[in-house]
Formats: C-alpha cells, sequence, structure tokens
C-alpha cells in the first residue's frame, strides 16, 4: 500500500491504495465542490433577486389597485345629487323617492287598503274528466284528480287573471290577480261536471285603497301609490284610522351620503390592506444564514428606503392640507379620515403608528350633509395627488418598474455567468478525471515493475549469486 499527499501544506489530501482501487470519484467531488463554491454563492444571490423580483411585483400590484380605488372618488356617481323620502312609521306606510320631489312633511293617512275580488269553493274530486272555466280559462281535471292539482293548473297558467289556492279543510279560493275594485260581477266560474260549489256569504268584492295627503283624499287600485307626492312613492302597509296620521319627510337634494360613505370604506379597507402588506415587507428581516431559496427570498425589502418613503408620503397625504383649499375643508382628516396621529399628537395604537386609517362616520355624514361641494372638491383633488404619488412609483416606467427590470437584468447576468462556469468546470472535472486515470496506470505498471523486479532478486538469491 502507498500513500501519496496531494493538496495544500496545510490542509493535505491524502489518497492511499492508487494501485490497488483508489476511490477517484470521491477525491474528485471533493475537489470539484471546493471549486464550485462561487457558482454556489451565485446561485443564493439569482434566487434572492427572483424574490426580490416577486415581491416587488406583489407591491406593485397592490400599489395599482390602492391607486384604482383613490380614481373612483372621481366618479360622478359617488356625489349624484339625489333626494331622499322617510317615513316616521314604515310598517304602516312606506316611502322612496322617483324623482325630484316637493321638500317638505306630508302627512298621510290610509283609510283603507286595496284588495282582490275573493269566492270560495268546497272541492269534490270528480269521478269522470272535468272542464272547469275560471274567467274564461278552461282547465282540465282528471278524473280522480285534487282541489291542489286545479290549484297548480291555474296558478300555473300565465295567462290566467286568477289565482287559487288549496286550503287545508278541502276548499279552494280563487282570487284576482289584481287588486282593486271590481264590481258586482267577478271571477266567473263554470263547472258542468259539479268538482266546485261556491260556500254561500264568502265572496269578496275587490276594493280600491282610500288614503288622504295633507287632508286630500285619494283612491288606488293598488297598494303602491305613485300620484300622491309628486316624485314619491307610498306604499300602503297598514290603516292608520286608530294611529293617526303618518308623517313621510322629503330632504332636499344633494349627495346620498351613503353612497359617499360605502365608497370612504371600500377605499379605506383596501388603503389599510396595501399598507399593511408594505409594512410587512419592510420589517421583515432576512435570516443570519439562509440555506434554501425561501430563507433567500425572505426579508429582500427589509428596511427598503423607496418603499418606506412612498409609506411616509401617503401617510402624509392624509393630513397635508391641499394648496387652495379653504382651511375647514382642505384634507380627508376634515371629513373623518385619518391615521390617528396626524397632528403631531401622541399616537394610541399600533395601527395609526403604521400609518392605517380609521373612519368617524358621524363626521363624514355631517361633512357631506353640510358641504357636500366642499367634500367632492377636496376628495377628489386629494384623490388625484394620491394617485400620481402611487403612480410614479408602481406605473409602468415608475421606479418599481425599473427596479424589477433591474434586477431581471442581473437575474440574466447571473445565469450567464453560471452557465459559462459550469461548462469550464465540467471541462476540469473531465481533465481530472482523465489525469487520474493516467496516474492510476503509472501506478499500476510502476507496481508491476517493482514486482518483476522483486521476483528477479529473490531467484538469484536462491541460485547463489
Amino acid at each position: 500500500m502507498s500513500s501519496t499527499p496531494i493538496g495544500s501544506a496545510t490542509q493535505p489530501l491524502t489518497i492511499t491504495g492508487l494501485a490497488n482501487g483508489l476511490n477517484t470519484s470521491q477525491i474528485i467531488a471533493a475537489l470539484m465542490g471546493a471549486e464550485r463554491e462561487p457558482v454556489t454563492r451565485l446561485t443564493a444571490q439569482e434566487e434572492k433577486l427572483n424574490a426580490a423580483q416577486q415581491q416587488l411585483r406583489t407591491v406593485q400590484s397592490s400599489l395599482r389597485a390602492l391607486a384604482l380605488a383613490a380614481s373612483e372618488f372621481t366618479l360622478p356617481s359617488v356625489f349624484e345629487s339625489s333626494q331622499t323620502a322617510t317615513s316616521s312609521e314604515p310598517n304602516r306606510v312606506g316611502a322612496a323617492t322617483t324623482g325630484g320631489a316637493g321638500v317638505g312633511g306630508y302627512q298621510v293617512e290610509v283609510k283603507r287598503l286595496a284588495n282582490s275580488a275573493q269566492r270560495t269553493f268546497t272541492f269534490t274530486s270528480p269521478a269522470a274528466e272535468d272542464t272547469i272555466t275560471v274567467e274564461g280559462r278552461e282547465y282540465k281535471l282528471a278524473a280522480g284528480g285534487t282541489a291542489k292539482q286545479l290549484a297548480s293548473a291555474i296558478n300555473s297558467d300565465s295567462s290566467g287573471s286568477v289565482y287559487a289556492a288549496a286550503l287545508e279543510n278541502g276548499n279552494i279560493v280563487f282570487s284576482s290577480r289584481a287588486t282593486g275594485a271590481s264590481g258586482a260581477e267577478f271571477i266567473k266560474v263554470s263547472d258542468p261536471g259539479g268538482a266546485l260549489a261556491e260556500v254561500a256569504g264568502t265572496a269578496k268584492e275587490g276594493m280600491d285603497a282610500e288614503y288622504a295627503v295633507d287632508g286630500v283624499t285619494g283612491t288606488s287600485a293598488s297598494n303602491t301609490v305613485n300620484s300622491a307626492i309628486a316624485g314619491v312613492t307610498l306604499s300602503l302597509l297598514g290603516v292608520t284610522t286608530t294611529s293617526g296620521p303618518v308623517t313621510i319627510d322629503v330632504q332636499a337634494p344633494g349627495a346620498n351620503v351613503a353612497t359617499v360613505e360605502a365608497q370612504v370604506k371600500s377605499f379605506v379597507s383596501t388603503y389599510n390592506s396595501t399598507i399593511e402588506a408594505l409594512q410587512k415587507q419592510l420589517t421583515t428581516k432576512p435570516p443570519a444564514s439562509p440555506q434554501n431559496a425561501a430563507e433567500y427570498g425572505t426579508g429582500t425589502l427589509f428596511g427598503d428606503l423607496e418603499l418606506t418613503g412612498l409609506v411616509n408620503e401617503m401617510r402624509q397625504a392624509m393630513y397635508e392640507p391641499i394648496a387652495g383649499l379653504p382651511a375647514e375643508m382642505a384634507s380627508p382628516d376634515d371629513i373623518g379620515i385619518s391615521t390617528g396621529g396626524a397632528t403631531g399628537k401622541a399616537t394610541s395604537s399600533q395601527s395609526s403608528i403604521e400609518g392605517l386609517l380609521k373612519l368617524e362616520p358621524e363626521k363624514l355624514a355631517n361633512a357631506v350633509k353640510t358641504n357636500a361641494a366642499g367634500v367632492e372638491t377636496m376628495l377628489q383633488k386629494w384623490s388625484q395627488g394620491l394617485q400620481k404619488t402611487i403612480e410614479d412609483s408602481a406605473q409602468p416606467g415608475g421606479v418599481l418598474e425599473a427596479r424589477i427590470t433591474g434586477e431581471g437584468t442581473q437575474v440574466s447576468e447571473i445565469r450567464s455567468r453560471v452557465a459559462t462556469m459550469d461548462e469550464l468546470l465540467t471541462i476540469r472535472e473531465q481533465a481530472l478525471v482523465q489525469t487520474y486515470a493516467q496516474l492510476e496506470t503509472v501506478l499500476a505498471q510502476s507496481n508491476s515493475q517493482q514486482s518483476w523486479l522483486a521476483s528477479q532478486a529473490e531467484g538469484l538469491t536462491k541460485s547463489g549469486l
């Protein structure tokens, strides 16, 4: 067995048994592992850049969604002028505006609700097929048919003018599909087969609703009344003879508080989710010794100066007065949208420190009611400024796009370098394999010669020479 040192003086690599089964694969793998270290470092750098690029794309997408949410404050529908009508007893008289209506209060009395005409019949299952005519419409009833089957046939007739209800006591009730005065003759029924027999004293004429608005009486075939108050639809739901008149209050035209509030809440939700995502990226530290792709991709935006600056700009925009606007309506803070620490006061929560928004609905409602035009102007100018701030970073050609492109270029360069180094390392490995193969051949020959010389010497000794 021979022993040959290979390597540096401080870290020798010992090769044993060269001519007798040397593990050259293990030796070459160790040598190549050392030479491949630069490739490993470049690969790790590529993984980090890929992760940062993906995270920047996610941030960019979130910011674009936020810019879109801000742009919706410029939609005409948000501040579209409308009127609302309220009822003091909505369970008796409902009210809704349908157009321009006279502003003020109206006293509505309901003396009677509109109803439909009705007739009630006993039902006997026919022994043979029966043809029953109701208001000129014929319905076939097979022998042994039931009241429920007849009611189903009548109710499914889209051209019919009557509804039918099969009662538990076996009777069947016909009622006009439309409410309102019917006159003395209503719901004509013909049944030669005798399955139906009218119950005496149960017939009811259809009646119109009777009401009064500010003492002016009126009637309606329906309980939905459009002509009593111009621009207002009344829903008559109960009589008021004992409870007294119901007050209908029609407000002045103006922006709808509920619509504006819904738009603001939607924006606040999008804004806060975006800020939370950014804060998570900015505060997540990278691992001290990353070991895999996931760890290399963690914390790539930790403390990012550009994103930190953007968050600060967005937060400042929530309370910084907009130039040219009156002091009382110059920022979102004036209508109840704030971060909780906008005026330099001590913050009271982590959310305010992070710049998350909160809404004071009462303050917003009061601002819309008293100065809707001012609220609209302020929100539109503010949203335009916020959009520009975001778009400078997030839109095509912005800062984030440039960074994403730049990191993509670096990734391409690294991949090119790694590919070149892989080719060189492959050549180097092949050379090592060839060198060790040649060395093994030489040593094998040397061992063979030594064995021959030894045998020759042994022979000479035995022969006495």
